[in-house]
């Protein structure tokens, strides 16, 4: 279970989150719904530990991971994040960037996962290939796997089909839906579109001026 306990973060004189109190239960699938400007990246970035909130806690699985001289590293989260971009490595192959994120696991373990995971994304043709050699919707698969090769807890997606066209968006979504469920991880999905969250999600946050509205 997540846990946001009064959690606010303010740069410079804007406050991106106000004041939020909120309990996600572990498996669940939350879209956070806004306008641009909103903070719900902010949230999302507090979350994972990319940000320090200047007051309140977060707690992860009974464990304070963000709060007064506390800080959490990502890595010790156990969350996986698709940002907006692909931000894949560009001087890895596809297979590359997925290996690395599964970090030290044996030899033998790291091939099967990584087969695996190229399977279910559809995209074992191109493990070989650079990122600038595979095409948009390709790369956002491959930069799903990556965030699912180390088996998160917490699956953490920012706006990841921006600039896609619906066919593919649709294929993407619920990619993104059956894998964080096969997985086991709670979903927390931001976007400001709202097909997306109906489509992705079971429960939708509407997040607007740094706060939940709805």
């Amino acid at each position: 279970m997540i846990i946001l306990d009064e959690v606010s973060k303010s740069f410079g004189n804007h406050r991106a989150v106000d004041r939020v109190t909120l309990s996600i239960p572990d498996r669940a699938q939350v879209a956070i719904l806004g306008p641009s400007g909103s903070g719900k990246t902010t949230l999302l970035r507090l979350v994972a530990g990319l940000e320090t909130p200047d007051r309140g806690t977060i707690s992860m699985n009974g464990r304070i991971v963000s709060g007064p001289g506390i800080l959490v590293p990502p890595s010790e989260r156990r969350i996986g994040f698709v940002f907006q971009s692909s931000a894949l490595w560009p001087h890895k192959t596809i297979a590359g960037n997925i290996l690395f994120a599964m970090g030290s696991l044996p030899k033998k373990e790291r091939e099967e996962r990584l087969s695996t995971l190229l399977e279910r994304m559809g995209i074992t043709h191109i493990r070989e290939r650079y990122p600038d050699q595979v095409s948009g919707g390709e790369a956002r698969r491959a930069a799903l796997a990556r965030a699912l090769a180390s088996r998160p807890e917490t699956l953490l997606c920012d706006e990841p089909l921006t600039n896609l066209d619906r066919p593919l968006r649709d294929d993407l979504l619920a990619l993104i839906a059956e894998s964080s469920k096969n997985a086991g991880s709670c979903l927390l999905y931001v976007t400001h579109d709202e097909y997306e969250a109906t489509r992705v999600a079971e429960t939708i946050l509407r997040f607007d001026k740094g706060a939940i509205v709805g």
